[in-house]
Protein backbone atom coordinates (compact mmCIF):
# COMPACT_ATOMS: atom_id res chain seq x y z
CA UNK A 1 0.00 0.00 0.00
CA UNK A 2 1.53 3.25 -1.12
CA UNK A 3 1.19 6.41 1.06
CA UNK A 4 1.59 10.03 -0.35
CA UNK A 5 4.54 11.82 1.49
CA UNK A 6 4.12 15.68 1.76
CA UNK A 7 7.58 17.44 2.38
CA UNK A 8 7.16 20.77 4.09
CA UNK A 9 10.48 23.36 3.73
CA UNK A 10 10.29 25.93 6.22
CA UNK A 11 12.54 28.53 8.45
CA UNK A 12 13.25 26.70 11.70
CA UNK A 13 11.54 29.54 13.94
CA UNK A 14 8.15 28.54 11.95
CA UNK A 15 8.74 24.70 12.08
CA UNK A 16 5.99 24.35 15.65
CA UNK A 17 3.32 27.33 14.07
CA UNK A 18 3.80 25.30 10.69
CA UNK A 19 3.19 21.87 12.31
CA UNK A 20 0.23 22.57 14.04
CA UNK A 21 -1.19 23.90 10.51
CA UNK A 22 -0.05 20.23 9.18
CA UNK A 23 -1.71 18.47 12.41
CA UNK A 24 -5.38 20.02 10.90
CA UNK A 25 -4.89 17.77 7.95
CA UNK A 26 -3.41 14.75 9.41
CA UNK A 27 -3.54 14.89 13.21
CA UNK A 28 -1.14 12.01 13.31
CA UNK A 29 1.77 11.01 11.35
CA UNK A 30 3.84 13.87 10.63
CA UNK A 31 7.71 14.40 11.88
CA UNK A 32 9.88 17.31 11.78
CA UNK A 33 13.11 17.51 10.71
CA UNK A 34 15.18 20.00 12.46
CA UNK A 35 19.05 20.52 12.71
CA UNK A 36 19.24 23.89 14.40
CA UNK A 37 19.72 22.13 17.98
CA UNK A 38 21.71 19.45 17.66
CA UNK A 39 24.95 20.18 18.51
CA UNK A 40 23.75 21.35 21.89
CA UNK A 41 21.42 18.37 21.97
CA UNK A 42 24.03 15.81 21.20
CA UNK A 43 25.95 15.81 24.51
CA UNK A 44 22.50 14.40 25.60
CA UNK A 45 21.92 11.65 22.77
CA UNK A 46 23.09 8.17 23.72
CA UNK A 47 25.96 6.41 21.34
CA UNK A 48 26.90 10.12 20.08
CA UNK A 49 29.97 8.66 18.54
CA UNK A 50 27.20 7.00 16.27
CA UNK A 51 25.79 10.06 15.09
CA UNK A 52 27.17 10.34 11.53
CA UNK A 53 28.58 13.73 10.26
CA UNK A 54 25.97 14.22 7.40
CA UNK A 55 23.89 14.79 10.50
CA UNK A 56 25.68 17.40 11.92
CA UNK A 57 26.09 19.31 8.21
CA UNK A 58 22.41 19.40 7.28
CA UNK A 59 20.57 22.50 6.91
CA UNK A 60 20.41 24.41 10.53
CA UNK A 61 18.22 27.05 8.94
CA UNK A 62 15.37 25.26 7.68
CA UNK A 63 13.12 22.38 8.80
CA UNK A 64 11.48 19.98 7.16
CA UNK A 65 7.75 18.74 8.45
CA UNK A 66 7.19 15.48 6.64
CA UNK A 67 3.20 13.99 6.58
CA UNK A 68 1.66 11.29 5.38
CA UNK A 69 -1.65 10.91 3.01
CA UNK A 70 -3.80 7.31 3.12
CA UNK A 71 -3.98 6.25 -0.58
CA UNK A 72 -7.74 6.46 -0.38
CA UNK A 73 -7.34 10.61 0.33
CA UNK A 74 -6.43 13.04 -2.21
CA UNK A 75 -3.13 14.23 -1.19
CA UNK A 76 -3.53 17.81 -3.11
CA UNK A 77 -6.06 18.84 -1.01
CA UNK A 78 -4.39 18.62 1.78
CA UNK A 79 -1.56 20.31 0.19
CA UNK A 80 -3.75 22.95 -1.18
CA UNK A 81 -4.99 23.92 2.38
CA UNK A 82 -2.06 23.62 4.30
CA UNK A 83 -0.62 26.09 1.66
CA UNK A 84 -3.52 28.50 1.91
CA UNK A 85 -3.06 28.76 5.84
CA UNK A 86 0.96 29.14 5.89
CA UNK A 87 0.31 31.92 3.59
CA UNK A 88 -2.28 33.28 5.77
CA UNK A 89 0.38 32.86 8.83
CA UNK A 90 2.68 34.82 6.21
CA UNK A 91 5.40 31.57 6.47
CA UNK A 92 7.22 31.06 3.75
CA UNK A 93 7.69 27.44 2.39
CA UNK A 94 8.04 25.16 -0.49
CA UNK A 95 6.23 21.83 -1.04
CA UNK A 96 7.35 18.72 -2.69
CA UNK A 97 5.38 15.29 -2.43
CA UNK A 98 6.33 11.35 -3.60
CA UNK A 99 4.56 7.97 -2.95
CA UNK A 100 6.00 5.79 -0.30
CA UNK A 101 5.46 2.45 0.81
CA UNK A 102 3.25 1.87 4.25
CA UNK A 103 6.48 -0.07 5.61
CA UNK A 104 8.75 2.42 4.40
CA UNK A 105 7.07 5.87 6.43
CA UNK A 106 6.31 3.77 9.40
CA UNK A 107 9.60 3.66 10.23
CA UNK A 108 11.15 6.26 8.85
CA UNK A 109 11.01 8.50 12.00
CA UNK A 110 13.27 6.28 13.82
CA UNK A 111 16.47 7.66 12.87
CA UNK A 112 15.78 11.29 13.71
CA UNK A 113 14.28 10.11 17.93
CA UNK A 114 17.10 9.02 20.14
CA UNK A 115 17.57 8.65 23.86
CA UNK A 116 17.26 12.31 25.37
CA UNK A 117 17.82 13.19 28.98
CA UNK A 118 15.02 15.73 29.75
CA UNK A 119 15.57 16.74 32.75
CA UNK A 120 17.84 16.22 36.22
CA UNK A 121 16.95 12.18 36.33
CA UNK A 122 14.61 11.61 33.57
CA UNK A 123 15.70 10.25 30.37
CA UNK A 124 13.21 9.47 27.84
CA UNK A 125 14.37 6.23 25.42
CA UNK A 126 12.72 4.70 22.32
CA UNK A 127 12.07 1.18 22.35
CA UNK A 128 14.27 -0.03 19.97
CA UNK A 129 17.43 1.64 21.58
CA UNK A 130 19.77 0.36 24.35
CA UNK A 131 20.45 3.04 26.73
CA UNK A 132 22.54 2.35 30.30
CA UNK A 133 20.90 4.67 32.93
CA UNK A 134 23.39 6.92 35.16
CA UNK A 135 22.94 6.68 38.89
CA UNK A 136 19.93 8.28 39.59
CA UNK A 137 18.52 8.56 36.07
CA UNK A 138 14.86 7.57 35.43
CA UNK A 139 14.72 5.60 32.00
CA UNK A 140 10.89 6.11 30.64
CA UNK A 141 10.20 4.03 27.22
CA UNK A 142 8.11 5.87 24.86
CA UNK A 143 7.98 5.76 20.95
CA UNK A 144 6.08 8.34 18.55
CA UNK A 145 2.73 7.22 18.20
CA UNK A 146 -0.45 8.34 17.03
CA UNK A 147 -0.58 10.71 20.25
CA UNK A 148 1.17 13.95 21.03
CA UNK A 149 4.11 13.37 23.80
CA UNK A 150 7.52 11.77 23.55
CA UNK A 151 8.85 14.35 25.22
CA UNK A 152 10.64 15.96 22.66
CA UNK A 153 8.99 18.91 22.52
CA UNK A 154 9.89 22.33 24.85
CA UNK A 155 6.32 22.22 26.26
CA UNK A 156 6.43 18.06 27.77
CA UNK A 157 10.23 18.48 28.56
CA UNK A 158 9.62 21.61 30.40
CA UNK A 159 6.34 19.47 32.27
CA UNK A 160 8.97 16.72 33.03
CA UNK A 161 11.59 19.06 34.68
CA UNK A 162 8.84 20.38 36.81
CA UNK A 163 8.22 16.93 37.87
CA UNK A 164 10.93 16.08 38.94
CA UNK A 165 10.89 18.82 41.83
CA UNK A 166 7.37 18.17 42.85
CA UNK A 167 6.39 15.17 42.43
CA UNK A 168 7.08 12.85 45.74
CA UNK A 169 6.91 9.12 46.46
CA UNK A 170 3.27 8.29 47.36
CA UNK A 171 1.58 10.93 45.34
CA UNK A 172 -1.74 10.68 43.50
CA UNK A 173 -1.08 12.63 40.05
CA UNK A 174 -3.88 14.19 37.99
CA UNK A 175 -2.85 15.08 34.13
CA UNK A 176 -5.73 16.93 32.09
CA UNK A 177 -5.35 16.52 28.25
CA UNK A 178 -2.52 13.17 28.85
CA UNK A 179 -2.06 12.79 24.97
CA UNK A 180 0.53 10.10 25.10
CA UNK A 181 0.15 9.60 28.89
CA UNK A 182 4.24 10.12 29.08
CA UNK A 183 3.38 12.83 32.31
CA UNK A 184 1.40 10.25 34.00
CA UNK A 185 3.92 7.59 33.04
CA UNK A 186 6.83 9.85 34.46
CA UNK A 187 5.41 10.94 37.74
CA UNK A 188 4.82 7.25 38.49
CA UNK A 189 8.49 6.06 37.40
CA UNK A 190 9.69 9.33 39.80
CA UNK A 191 7.70 7.60 42.61
CA UNK A 192 3.95 8.74 42.63
CA UNK A 193 1.90 6.14 43.84
CA UNK A 194 -0.64 6.43 41.36
CA UNK A 195 -2.15 8.60 38.62
CA UNK A 196 -5.19 9.23 36.47
CA UNK A 197 -5.12 10.61 32.66
CA UNK A 198 -8.03 11.95 31.27
CA UNK A 199 -8.04 13.17 27.41
CA UNK A 200 -11.20 13.54 24.94
CA UNK A 201 -9.31 11.97 22.21
CA UNK A 202 -9.76 8.07 22.53
CA UNK A 203 -6.68 7.27 20.12
CA UNK A 204 -4.62 9.31 23.22
CA UNK A 205 -6.58 6.92 25.81
CA UNK A 206 -5.50 3.83 23.97
CA UNK A 207 -1.95 5.09 23.44
CA UNK A 208 -1.58 6.28 26.95
CA UNK A 209 -2.54 2.45 27.86
CA UNK A 210 0.34 1.02 25.95
CA UNK A 211 2.75 3.49 26.59
CA UNK A 212 1.99 2.96 30.77
CA UNK A 213 2.02 -1.14 30.11
CA UNK A 214 5.64 -0.87 27.99
CA UNK A 215 7.22 0.86 31.57
CA UNK A 216 5.50 -1.31 33.87
CA UNK A 217 2.84 0.69 35.34
CA UNK A 218 -0.61 -0.11 34.22
CA UNK A 219 -1.72 -1.18 37.39
CA UNK A 220 -1.07 2.22 39.11
CA UNK A 221 -2.74 4.42 36.47
CA UNK A 222 -6.17 4.72 34.70
CA UNK A 223 -6.83 6.78 31.72
CA UNK A 224 -10.12 8.09 31.08
CA UNK A 225 -11.66 9.45 27.38
CA UNK A 226 -13.45 13.01 28.71
CA UNK A 227 -13.24 16.52 28.16
CA UNK A 228 -11.85 18.38 30.75
CA UNK A 229 -12.02 16.56 34.49
CA UNK A 230 -15.67 15.66 33.55
CA UNK A 231 -15.14 12.37 34.38
CA UNK A 232 -12.60 12.41 37.66
CA UNK A 233 -13.20 12.96 41.19
CA UNK A 234 -10.83 12.99 44.00
CA UNK A 235 -8.18 15.25 45.42
CA UNK A 236 -4.43 15.27 43.75
CA UNK A 237 -0.85 16.10 45.21
CA UNK A 238 -0.60 17.25 41.62
CA UNK A 239 -2.25 18.12 38.55
CA UNK A 240 -0.99 18.84 35.16
CA UNK A 241 -2.12 20.25 31.78
CA UNK A 242 -0.16 20.61 28.79
CA UNK A 243 -3.03 21.73 26.76
CA UNK A 244 -3.00 25.26 25.81
CA UNK A 245 -3.64 28.61 27.17
CA UNK A 246 -7.48 28.64 26.24
CA UNK A 247 -8.27 25.21 27.74
CA UNK A 248 -5.87 26.35 31.06
CA UNK A 249 -7.98 28.94 31.44
CA UNK A 250 -11.05 27.43 31.12
CA UNK A 251 -9.51 24.68 33.24
CA UNK A 252 -8.58 27.03 36.50
CA UNK A 253 -11.99 27.68 38.06
CA UNK A 254 -11.98 24.22 38.65
CA UNK A 255 -9.03 23.09 40.36
CA UNK A 256 -9.99 23.67 43.57
CA UNK A 257 -12.09 20.28 43.20
CA UNK A 258 -8.71 18.27 42.97
CA UNK A 259 -6.35 20.28 44.55
CA UNK A 260 -5.35 20.23 48.37
CA UNK A 261 -3.84 23.77 49.95
CA UNK A 262 -0.15 22.17 49.92
CA UNK A 263 -0.72 20.90 46.10
CA UNK A 264 0.51 22.07 43.30
CA UNK A 265 -0.46 22.84 39.44
CA UNK A 266 1.88 22.61 36.52
CA UNK A 267 0.58 24.12 33.29
CA UNK A 268 2.21 24.02 29.96
CA UNK A 269 2.10 24.24 26.37
CA UNK A 270 1.76 28.04 26.86
CA UNK A 271 2.99 30.24 23.80
CA UNK A 272 4.94 33.24 25.68
CA UNK A 273 2.66 35.56 24.71
CA UNK A 274 -0.12 34.24 26.31
CA UNK A 275 1.83 33.66 29.92
CA UNK A 276 0.57 36.55 31.05
CA UNK A 277 -3.31 35.75 30.08
CA UNK A 278 -2.41 32.47 32.25
CA UNK A 279 -1.30 33.98 35.08
CA UNK A 280 -3.63 36.18 35.19
CA UNK A 281 -6.79 33.78 35.26
CA UNK A 282 -4.59 31.79 38.31
CA UNK A 283 -4.07 35.03 40.41
CA UNK A 284 -8.01 35.33 39.98
CA UNK A 285 -8.59 32.68 41.10
CA UNK A 286 -6.53 32.73 44.34
CA UNK A 287 -3.03 30.79 43.07
CA UNK A 288 0.12 31.97 42.89
CA UNK A 289 2.95 31.47 40.72
CA UNK A 290 5.99 29.16 42.56
CA UNK A 291 8.21 28.82 39.56
CA UNK A 292 7.97 29.87 35.63
CA UNK A 293 9.97 28.15 33.64
CA UNK A 294 11.04 28.72 29.72
CA UNK A 295 12.26 27.31 26.28
CA UNK A 296 11.55 27.78 22.88
CA UNK A 297 9.14 30.38 23.10
CA UNK A 298 6.79 28.32 25.30
CA UNK A 299 6.36 28.74 29.35
CA UNK A 300 5.47 26.16 31.99
CA UNK A 301 4.23 27.13 34.70
CA UNK A 302 4.33 26.08 38.64
CA UNK A 303 1.18 27.48 40.73
CA UNK A 304 0.20 26.46 44.24
CA UNK A 305 -2.93 28.01 46.15
CA UNK A 306 -2.34 31.36 47.75
CA UNK A 307 -2.31 30.76 51.63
Amino acid sequence: MQYSEVKLKIATRDAETAAAIANLVVPYGLYIEDYSDIEELAPQIAHVDLIEQELLERDREHAVIHFYIAPEENPMEAVSFVSERLGAAGIGFSVESEKVDEEDWATAWKKYYYPTKVGERLVVCPSWETYAPKPGEVVLTMDPGMAFGTGTHDTTRLCMQLLEKYVSPGAHLLDVGTGSGILAVAALLLGAESAVGIDIDEVAVRVAKENAEANGVADRVEFLAGDLTAKVDGKFAVVTANIVADVIIRLIPDLERFLRPDSVFIASGIIDTRAGDVTGALAAAGYEVAERRESGGWVALAAKQRG
